[in-house]
Protein backbone atom coordinates (compact mmCIF):
# COMPACT_ATOMS: atom_id res chain seq x y z
CA UNK A 1 0.00 0.00 0.00
CA UNK A 2 1.88 2.94 -1.14
CA UNK A 3 1.03 6.03 0.92
CA UNK A 4 2.76 9.79 0.50
CA UNK A 5 2.24 12.28 3.92
CA UNK A 6 1.72 15.88 3.53
CA UNK A 7 2.17 17.99 6.32
CA UNK A 8 3.45 20.99 6.89
CA UNK A 9 5.30 20.22 10.48
CA UNK A 10 8.31 17.88 9.74
CA UNK A 11 8.47 15.94 13.27
CA UNK A 12 4.74 14.90 12.86
CA UNK A 13 5.58 13.86 9.19
CA UNK A 14 8.19 12.02 10.72
CA UNK A 15 6.52 10.09 13.29
CA UNK A 16 3.42 8.87 10.79
CA UNK A 17 6.81 7.99 8.25
CA UNK A 18 7.81 5.63 11.47
CA UNK A 19 4.39 4.83 12.18
CA UNK A 20 2.94 3.63 8.79
CA UNK A 21 6.03 1.76 8.67
CA UNK A 22 5.97 -0.73 11.62
CA UNK A 23 3.29 -2.07 9.01
CA UNK A 24 5.23 -4.25 6.39
CA UNK A 25 1.80 -3.72 4.21
CA UNK A 26 2.84 -0.07 3.86
CA UNK A 27 5.01 2.24 2.32
CA UNK A 28 5.48 5.77 2.66
CA UNK A 29 6.62 6.75 -1.26
CA UNK A 30 7.18 10.70 -0.01
CA UNK A 31 6.59 13.16 2.33
CA UNK A 32 5.30 16.96 1.34
CA UNK A 33 5.45 19.79 3.92
CA UNK A 34 2.39 21.78 2.05
CA UNK A 35 -0.84 21.15 0.29
CA UNK A 36 0.61 22.96 -2.93
CA UNK A 37 3.06 19.66 -3.53
CA UNK A 38 -0.45 17.17 -3.22
CA UNK A 39 -0.51 17.40 -6.94
CA UNK A 40 3.06 16.89 -8.00
CA UNK A 41 3.67 14.32 -5.16
CA UNK A 42 0.73 12.45 -6.79
CA UNK A 43 1.58 12.29 -10.44
CA UNK A 44 4.73 11.31 -9.29
CA UNK A 45 4.04 8.53 -7.45
CA UNK A 46 0.58 7.81 -8.10
CA UNK A 47 -0.28 6.34 -4.17
CA UNK A 48 -2.95 4.44 -2.97
CA UNK A 49 -3.57 6.99 -0.53
CA UNK A 50 -2.76 10.54 0.09
CA UNK A 51 -2.32 11.02 3.96
CA UNK A 52 -3.27 14.80 4.56
CA UNK A 53 -3.17 17.63 7.18
CA UNK A 54 -5.95 20.52 6.72
CA UNK A 55 -4.11 23.57 7.94
CA UNK A 56 -1.28 24.31 6.35
CA UNK A 57 0.85 27.65 5.58
CA UNK A 58 1.12 27.91 1.93
CA UNK A 59 -2.35 26.09 0.83
CA UNK A 60 -4.51 24.28 3.09
CA UNK A 61 -5.41 20.45 2.84
CA UNK A 62 -8.86 21.61 2.18
CA UNK A 63 -8.28 22.84 -1.21
CA UNK A 64 -5.32 20.88 -1.74
CA UNK A 65 -7.75 18.04 -1.98
CA UNK A 66 -10.24 19.73 -3.89
CA UNK A 67 -7.73 20.75 -6.56
CA UNK A 68 -6.12 17.27 -6.96
CA UNK A 69 -9.77 15.47 -6.97
CA UNK A 70 -10.83 17.44 -10.34
CA UNK A 71 -7.39 16.56 -12.45
CA UNK A 72 -7.29 12.72 -10.46
CA UNK A 73 -10.71 11.40 -9.38
CA UNK A 74 -9.66 8.19 -7.99
CA UNK A 75 -7.44 9.76 -5.55
CA UNK A 76 -8.00 8.71 -2.23
CA UNK A 77 -7.54 11.13 0.20
CA UNK A 78 -7.82 10.55 3.96
CA UNK A 79 -7.66 13.63 6.40
CA UNK A 80 -5.29 13.26 9.40
CA UNK A 81 -5.70 17.03 11.42
CA UNK A 82 -5.86 18.23 15.17
CA UNK A 83 -9.17 20.38 14.48
CA UNK A 84 -12.17 18.67 14.58
CA UNK A 85 -14.05 21.94 13.49
CA UNK A 86 -17.92 21.60 11.69
CA UNK A 87 -16.63 23.71 8.64
CA UNK A 88 -13.82 21.48 7.82
CA UNK A 89 -15.38 18.33 8.39
CA UNK A 90 -18.56 19.63 5.91
CA UNK A 91 -15.64 20.55 3.27
CA UNK A 92 -13.91 17.30 3.23
CA UNK A 93 -17.29 15.00 2.98
CA UNK A 94 -18.15 17.56 -0.18
CA UNK A 95 -15.26 17.44 -1.69
CA UNK A 96 -15.04 13.33 -1.33
CA UNK A 97 -12.58 12.80 1.36
CA UNK A 98 -12.16 9.21 1.79
CA UNK A 99 -11.75 9.62 5.69
CA UNK A 100 -10.94 12.40 8.60
CA UNK A 101 -8.68 11.48 11.75
CA UNK A 102 -7.88 13.28 14.23
CA UNK A 103 -4.34 13.02 15.03
CA UNK A 104 -4.51 12.11 18.99
CA UNK A 105 -5.81 8.50 17.56
CA UNK A 106 -2.44 7.57 16.31
CA UNK A 107 -3.01 3.83 16.29
CA UNK A 108 -5.66 4.37 14.34
CA UNK A 109 -4.00 5.56 11.22
CA UNK A 110 -3.13 2.09 9.66
CA UNK A 111 -6.28 0.06 10.28
CA UNK A 112 -7.93 3.11 8.78
CA UNK A 113 -5.86 3.13 5.97
CA UNK A 114 -6.62 -0.84 5.20
CA UNK A 115 -10.12 0.20 5.46
CA UNK A 116 -10.04 2.91 3.02
CA UNK A 117 -8.01 0.33 0.90
CA UNK A 118 -10.67 -2.03 1.15
CA UNK A 119 -13.45 0.88 -0.19
CA UNK A 120 -15.08 2.06 3.52
CA UNK A 121 -14.94 5.61 3.85
CA UNK A 122 -13.03 6.32 7.82
CA UNK A 123 -13.66 9.03 10.02
CA UNK A 124 -13.52 8.70 13.61
CA UNK A 125 -15.44 8.25 16.63
CA UNK A 126 -15.10 12.00 17.68
CA UNK A 127 -16.04 12.81 13.89
CA UNK A 128 -18.80 10.29 13.16
CA UNK A 129 -20.93 10.98 16.48
CA UNK A 130 -21.34 14.41 15.09
CA UNK A 131 -22.61 13.25 11.78
CA UNK A 132 -26.27 11.96 11.03
CA UNK A 133 -27.46 8.45 9.94
CA UNK A 134 -23.64 6.73 10.60
CA UNK A 135 -22.37 6.88 6.97
CA UNK A 136 -21.08 9.85 5.55
CA UNK A 137 -21.64 8.25 1.64
CA UNK A 138 -23.39 10.12 -0.70
CA UNK A 139 -26.64 9.15 -1.95
CA UNK A 140 -26.95 8.77 -5.68
CA UNK A 141 -29.96 10.32 -6.41
CA UNK A 142 -31.09 13.82 -5.01
CA UNK A 143 -34.31 13.57 -2.80
CA UNK A 144 -37.24 15.39 -2.73
CA UNK A 145 -36.92 18.02 0.48
CA UNK A 146 -40.39 18.26 0.88
CA UNK A 147 -40.76 15.11 1.79
CA UNK A 148 -39.12 15.91 5.22
CA UNK A 149 -41.07 18.77 5.31
CA UNK A 150 -38.57 21.81 4.31
CA UNK A 151 -39.65 24.58 2.64
CA UNK A 152 -37.64 26.14 -0.53
CA UNK A 153 -36.94 28.70 1.44
CA UNK A 154 -35.12 26.40 3.75
CA UNK A 155 -33.76 23.95 1.48
CA UNK A 156 -31.96 27.22 0.18
CA UNK A 157 -30.71 27.54 3.92
CA UNK A 158 -29.56 24.60 3.98
CA UNK A 159 -27.21 24.66 0.67
CA UNK A 160 -25.93 28.16 2.15
CA UNK A 161 -24.92 25.70 5.32
CA UNK A 162 -23.51 22.79 3.23
CA UNK A 163 -21.47 25.59 1.43
CA UNK A 164 -19.78 26.84 4.71
CA UNK A 165 -21.55 30.14 4.83
CA UNK A 166 -21.60 31.54 8.17
CA UNK A 167 -24.92 33.26 10.20
CA UNK A 168 -24.13 36.39 8.55
CA UNK A 169 -23.03 35.60 4.95
CA UNK A 170 -26.40 33.64 4.59
CA UNK A 171 -28.17 36.58 5.80
CA UNK A 172 -26.61 38.86 3.66
CA UNK A 173 -27.70 36.32 0.68
CA UNK A 174 -31.41 36.34 1.44
CA UNK A 175 -31.71 39.64 2.85
CA UNK A 176 -32.75 39.24 6.31
CA UNK A 177 -31.21 39.60 9.58
CA UNK A 178 -28.68 37.11 11.60
CA UNK A 179 -31.31 36.66 14.12
CA UNK A 180 -33.76 35.19 11.53
CA UNK A 181 -31.08 32.97 9.89
CA UNK A 182 -30.47 31.63 13.42
CA UNK A 183 -34.22 31.14 14.45
CA UNK A 184 -34.46 29.22 10.86
CA UNK A 185 -31.96 26.75 11.76
CA UNK A 186 -33.21 25.92 15.11
CA UNK A 187 -36.34 25.06 13.63
CA UNK A 188 -34.68 23.28 10.96
CA UNK A 189 -32.92 20.95 13.65
CA UNK A 190 -36.36 20.30 15.29
CA UNK A 191 -37.92 19.77 12.04
CA UNK A 192 -35.76 16.91 11.40
CA UNK A 193 -34.51 15.96 14.57
CA UNK A 194 -30.80 16.88 14.08
CA UNK A 195 -28.60 18.38 16.78
CA UNK A 196 -26.16 20.64 15.23
CA UNK A 197 -25.05 22.31 12.30
CA UNK A 198 -22.96 19.73 10.87
CA UNK A 199 -25.53 17.70 10.82
CA UNK A 200 -28.03 19.87 8.86
CA UNK A 201 -24.92 20.17 6.03
CA UNK A 202 -24.40 16.51 5.77
CA UNK A 203 -28.35 15.73 5.54
CA UNK A 204 -28.45 18.71 2.60
CA UNK A 205 -25.41 16.70 0.90
CA UNK A 206 -26.54 13.04 1.49
CA UNK A 207 -30.29 13.65 0.22
CA UNK A 208 -29.05 16.40 -2.89
CA UNK A 209 -25.65 15.56 -4.21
Amino acid sequence: MKTIIIDDDPLVSQALKMILETDSEVTVAAVGSDGAQAEALFSAHRPDIVLMDIRMKEMSGLEAGERLLSVYPEARILYLTTFSDDEYIVKALRLGAKGYLLKQKFESIVPALKAVMAGQSVFGEDILSRIPFGSPAKEKESVDLSLYGVTSKESALLSYIADGLSNREIAERLYVSEGTVRNAISILLEKLSLKSRTQLAVFFLRTQM
